[in-house]
């Protein structure tokens, strides 16, 4: 078997002969000079804004004050990150205008703004929220699906302990075969033909709609009201470690929803129309989430709670984690408007991270729980601008 794991993790490095090192590509965020900055402004609840940043505090409260995190090609310590969020939450506090605010942040801060998708700098914000659930402890003939714990036979490869050079390379989730092979994990589809593969991940709950457990695994985290009476939060625990795959790209491609229709609300409808297809689109993305209960949240990648409005989900590989940033975009201000939507700005933590978040061009909006969280995060899809602030 250590030859086989030795073959494995080498694949790992690539099989092909050795090539040129590839360009670098260019700076995920880039400095700007003060008059370039943008007009800061904020009309949220202040109240959230104060809860996100002692979220961001609490996690770096957790970690080494000397860690190092980048801001472009600036490299800032977690004690210095720390105090730029406690100088702006103290500032905060004094309840400013618009001319002091921009007038402190341009005295005291720098900022950084994401390079986005294309030469503009154009960032397409996307949305997330914490669903409620109808659930059950016990299976029976309305609950049937089953929201999955850990799989007892799930393992994580760390490269990096085997080879210098992968050291800080992606962890791998793998499986140990019949014939004693370590083989990746199983894929969705593989792990839904499974009969009894409740017995290695023994379920949290029971789902009535396998399109809902399939939802909440891309939200992350979810409140499942209780057959047997109360509220269970369940949380992102660990994932099969395939690459998430967008099912709505694939209706778009396969013609069965218009590109400038697509949402979540227009993917659960054509999943109720197309019951016989469900299972051949939701198969298309083999990420598959298992999940774990939790007391509070709901929880960040950071372990800190996420706050509406004011918590987005970036690229964590990408954007320094848990820092200050201000957002300019759009969103709908009702549960029934339709666009063009009024513009957004204000300012939000980078407490979050996901599977389909990927690049400088790319970051989800945290709206929370209820109606309008649910309107707004399953038809968020609009471009804007992202900065980050750090004192300098």
């Amino acid at each position: 078997m250590l030859l086989i794991l030795w073959v494995l993790l080498a694949c790992l490095t690539g099989c092909a002969p050795e090539k040129e090192t590839p360009v670098q590509p260019p700076p995920a965020l880039k400095k700007l000079a003060k008059p370039l900055y943008p007009e800061f402004s904020d009309t949220g609840k202040k109240k959230e804004l104060v809860a996100a940043l002692e979220n961001s505090l609490t996690y770096f409260s957790r970690i080494p004050s000397q860690r190092k995190f980048h801001f472009s090609g600036d490299v800032y310590t977690a004690g210095h990150v720390r105090q730029s969020l406690t100088t702006f939450l103290e500032f905060i506090q004094t309840g400013p205008g618009n001319d002091e605010l921009n007038r402190f942040i341009k005295t005291n801060y720098a900022v950084y703004q994401a390079a986005g998708s294309n030469d503009r700098g154009e960032v397409l914000f996307t949305g997330y929220y914490e669903p409620s659930i109808a659930g059950s402890l016990t299976r029976d003939e309305q609950y049937r699906f089953p929201l999955y714990s850990e799989p007892e036979d799930l393992l994580t490869l760390d490269p990096g302990l085997f080879f210098d050079n992968l050291q800080g390379k992606a962890l791998r989730m793998a499986r140990v075969d019949k014939n004693n092979r370590v083989v990746p994990y199983f894929s969705r589809k593989e792990i839904n033909a499974i009969e009894g593969f409740e017995k290695r991940a023994p379920p949290i709950a029971w789902l009535k709609d396998r399109t809902d457990r399939f939802f909440l695994e891309i939200q992350g985290s979810g409140r499942l009201h209780l057959k047997q009476g109360g509220t269970l939060r369940v949380h992102y625990h660990r994932k099969n470690g395939h690459a998430y795959r967008s099912i709505g790209r694939y209706l778009i491609a396969q013609r069965e929803i218009p590109q400038e229709q697509v949402s979540m609300q227009s993917i659960r409808a054509w999943l109720a129309d197309n019951p016989s297809k469900a299972e051949t689109v939701f198969h298309h993305n083999p990420s598959f989430v298992f999940f774990k209960r939790e007391k509070n949240g709901p929880l960040g990648s950071l372990g800190v709670k996420v706050s509406p409005m004011r918590s987005i989900a970036t690229d964590s590989t990408l954007f320094p984690k848990g820092a200050l940033c201000f957002i300019k975009t759009a969103v709908p201000a009702t549960t029934e408007q339709k666009k063009p939507w009024p513009p957004y700005a204000g300012f939000v933590l980078n407490q979050d991270t996901g599977g389909a978040i990927k690049g400088p061009g790319r970051a989800d909006f945290f709206y929370g729980n209820g109606d309008y969280a649910e309107f707004a995060a399953g038809r968020m899809n609009h471009r804007g601008a992202l900065f980050f602030l750090v004192l300098e």
